[in-house]
């Protein structure tokens, strides 16, 4: 089986998992392009079901596994899920959305200040 995302100028619409050769005999006349994704893509990379880095990087796929209102870039061939704050910034590599201030490394709960521009503890 595999995930494709229907998307409508740039938008996706839709996520679908079915055989590969499902869309031979499928009829859609509605408006957009189905696209295959990787559900385990993350950041250009593909991760094994335990969260560990797959050792086959040819399944990763469009650098991120689609979402409904993810945009799809065809420059980078690449899924890019919405903008979460005003000031985060898109790393061109990943496709992945990074803040201005680093994310702190222990092991806490953190939330974004978007007013502060700090990450917050959460408890």
């Amino acid at each position: 089986m595999a995930h494709y995302a229907k998307v409508n100028q740039g938008l996706v619409t839709q996520i679908i998992v079915a055989e590969e050769d499902f869309f031979e005999t499928f009829q859609d006349t509605s408006p957009g392009t189905w696209i295959q994704t990787s559900y385990n893509t993350r950041g250009g990379k593909h991760y094994q079901e335990d969260g560990t880095e797959s050792s086959d990087q040819s399944k990763a796929l469009r650098k991120n596994f689609a979402g409904i209102d993810f945009t799809y870039d065809t420059s980078k061939d690449a899924f890019i899920s919405p903008k979460p704050y005003n000031s985060w910034t898109l790393n061109n590599t990943t496709c992945l959305w990074e803040a201005p201030v680093a994310s702190p490394s222990d092991d806490g709960r953190y939330d974004w200040n978007e007013t502060d521009q700090t990450w917050d503890a959460v408890e």
